[in-house]
C-alpha cells in the first residue's frame, strides 16, 4: 500500500472514530407535560405514555385488552382467589445494573402500600401482604377475594422500580426514576422534554430499533401538527378532530386513532377542604342542574367532529359494566332551571378550571355557553396539566375538569376515585353505601354479582354527582411515514418495542 493509501486510510479511520455512528431518535409530540415521574405518586395519562417505554410492570395488557405477561411469566389464583402466586422473569436488570428478583418486587409493591406520598394505596388495599417465596416466586395475600388485583398490577401499581434508588431518593424518586424497562431516564426539563435512552441491558433488547425517545408537552394541536409536518415530531398524539382530514390527505403522514376505556368529567369539590363550602359543593340539585344543560352529543359533534362518544357513567356506554337503566341524559334547561330554582338561586357564579390545550379549552367554551342557559356564570380558568392535578389534590378548585384513560377492569374506573380513602378521590366525596358496593364488587368472582353493585352503585352517583361525566373521547395519531411498526393501543398507551424508524 502506498503513504498516501496508508494516510488516507488512517485519516478516514480517524473520522470515523471522531464521529459515532449515526442513531435514531423518536419524537413524541404529547398533549401535557406529565406530573411527578414516581409510578407510586404520579396521575397524569401523559406519565403512562413515558412509563410505557421506561418502566415494565408485572403484566400488561394485549390489543385485546387481555392480560399478558411482562415481568411476571406466569401467575395462579388459589385458596379461594385470597392468594396469587407469580412466578417472576428471570435474568431481568434494572436501570442501575441491579438484578430485578422476587425480592425487589416485594420492596416496590410494599412502597406503594406504605409510603405517605402513594397514590397506588386504594389499588392495593385488598393485599394483606405481599412476600417473596423464592428468589423469582411472589406470593400475594388478600384480606378478602380481589378479581381486579392483576389489572391493577397491568398498571402503575405493578410497575417495578429499583429497589436501591427507590430507598435512596425517597419521595424524590420522580426526579431520577430507575426501572426496568426497554428504555432508561436521561433528563427531563419541566414543560420543554423528557429523553429516555435505549437500554442496552433490556431483557427484551431485540425489539428495541431505536436508541433515543424525546417526549415533547405541546398543549396546542395546530403547533404540535405543524411540528409533525415539519418532521420535528415523528408522533403527535391527541391531535385535534379538526384536523384529522387534512392528517389523512397528506402524504407523509400517516393518520390512526381508537376509543378508550376511560371517561371525560367535570369534577365537584364536595369535601375537599375550604373551597368545598360553595353551593355547588353542598347541593346536589346544583350539580344536577348543570349536568342537564350540557348536550353531550353535541359536545361530540362540535368538538370532536363525532368522534367522541357522549356518557355519563365512568366506562362507555359500549362497555359491558355500563347501567342501561341510566341512559345517557337529554339536554333539558327547563329542568335544570327549575332544580336551580329548587336549591334558591336564579344565577350562580362558579369557577372551572381546566387544561390548557387546544381540546379542553374549547370544550369547555362550548360547556360554559351551555349552562349560561340555565343561569350558571361560568369563569374559566386555563391551568397547565401538572399544575391542575395539584390544585385538584390540594382542593384549590370549585369545579376541574379531568380525564381518566381507563383501566381493563371496571374497578379500575371507579373505585380510587369514589371511596372514601381512595388515592384519586380528590372531590373528596364519601358515601359508606358507595364503599360497601364497590368493595363487594372487588370481592366477587361471578360478573353477575360484580354488575349488580356496580349498577347499584352508579344508580347513587348518578343522583349525588361528585364527578358529572361527559364522555369518552378518542385517541387520536398523527404518524410520520417513517415510522415503522407502531400502532395505536386500546388503552392509548404509545408502545414502542418493534417500532423503528427509516
Amino acid at each position: 500500500m502506498s503513504r498516501l493509501s496508508t494516510l488516507t486510510a488512517a485519516l478516514l479511520a480517524g473520522a470515523f472514530m471522531a464521529f459515532p455512528a449515526m442513531s435514531s431518535e423518536l419524537r413524541i409530540g404529547i398533549n401535557d407535560d406529565a406530573d411527578v415521574l414516581d409510578p407510586a405518586q404520579s396521575r397524569s395519562f401523559v406519565g403512562r405514555i413515558v412509563y410505557t417505554a421506561m418502566c415494565d410492570k408485572l403484566v400488561d395488557i394485549d390489543q385485546d385488552m387481555k392480560i399478558v405477561p411482562q415481568l411476571a411469566t406466569e401467575w395462579e389464583w388459589s385458596e379461594g382467589a385470597k392468594v396469587l402466586t407469580m412466578k417472576i422473569r428471570e435474568g431481568v436488570k434494572f436501570h442501575d445494573g441491579e438484578d430485578l428478583d422476587a425480592a425487589a418486587v416485594v420492596a416496590t409493591i410494599e412502597r406503594n402500600m406504605t409510603m405517605p406520598e402513594s397514590r397506588r394505596k386504594s389499588e392495593l388495599s385488598s393485599v394483606e401482604k405481599v412476600e417473596a417465596t423464592g428468589p423469582l416466586e411472589v406470593k400475594f395475600t388478600l384480606k378478602s377475594p380481589d378479581v381486579t388485583l392483576l389489572a391493577q398490577l397491568s398498571d402503575r401499581a405493578g410497575m417495578i422500580v429499583a429497589p436501591k434508588a427507590a430507598k435512596e431518593l425517597g419521595a424524590n424518586f420522580g426526579s431520577k426514576p430507575v426501572c426496568a424497562g426497554p428504555f432508561k431516564f436521561v433528563e427531563r426539563i419541566q414543560q420543554d422534554r423528557i429523553v429516555l435512552e435505549k437500554f442496552a441491558d433490556y431483557w427484551d433488547k431485540d425489539k428495541v430499533l431505536v436508541d433515543k425517545v424525546t417526549y415533547l408537552p405541546i398543549p396546542d394541536t395546530t403547533v404540535k401538527l405543524a411540528n409533525l409536518r415539519s418532521g420535528d415530531l415523528d408522533i403527535a398524539e391527541r391531535i385535534a378532530a379538526s384536523d384529522a382530514e387534512s392528517v389523512k390527505n397528506d402524504p407523509n403522514l400517516t393518520y390512526a386513532d381508537v376509543i378508550g376505556p376511560g371517561n371525560m368529567g367535570v369534577y365537584v369539590n364536595v369535601g375537599n377542604g375550604a373551597r368545598a363550602d360553595n353551593p355547588m359543593g353542598k347541593d346536589k340539585r346544583l350539580r344536577q342542574a348543570f349536568s342537564l344543560a350540557i348536550d353531550r352529543e353535541a359536545i361530540s359533534q362540535i368538538v370532536f367532529e363525532g368522534t367522541a362518544m357522549a356518557g355519563n357513567q365512568p366506562y362507555p356506554p359500549t362497555s359491558p359494566w355500563y347501567n342501561k337503566e341510566i341512559p345517557v341524559p337529554a339536554r333539558d334547561i327547563e329542568k335544570a332551571k327549575q332544580l336551580m330554582k329548587e336549591a334558591g338561586y336564579e344565577t350562580l357564579d362558579v369557577e372551572l378550571q381546566h387544561a390548557n390545550n387546544t381540546m379542553q379549552t374549547q370544550m369547555m367554551q362550548v360547556v360554559q355557553s351551555m349552562v349560561a342557559e340555565a343561569g350558571f356564570n361560568v369563569t374559566l380558568k386555563a391551568t397547565e396539566f401538572a399544575t391542575l392535578l395539584s390544585e385538584q389534590t390540594a382542593g384549590n378548585y370549585q369545579l376541574s375538569r379531568s380525564d381518566w384513560s381507563g383501566r381493563v377492569d371496571p374497578d379500575g374506573n371507579i373505585h380510587q376515585f369514589m371511596t372514601c380513602k381512595a388515592g384519586l378521590n380528590d372531590m373528596k366525596y364519601c358515601n359508606p353505601e358507595v364503599d360497601k358496593l364497590l368493595d363487594e364488587a372487588r370481592a366477587s368472582t361471578d360478573d353477575k354479582v360484580r354488575k349488580e353493585k356496580y349498577d347499584a352503585a352508579s344508580v347513587i352517583l348518578d343522583d349525588e354527582l361528585p364527578i358529572i361525566y361527559l364522555g369518552h373521547q378518542p385517541y387520536a395519531y398523527g404518524v410520520s411515514n417513517k415510522v415503522e411498526g407502531w400502532k395505536p393501543s386500546p388503552d392509548g398507551m404509545i408502545r414502542l418495542l418493534g417500532v423503528s424508524k427509516k
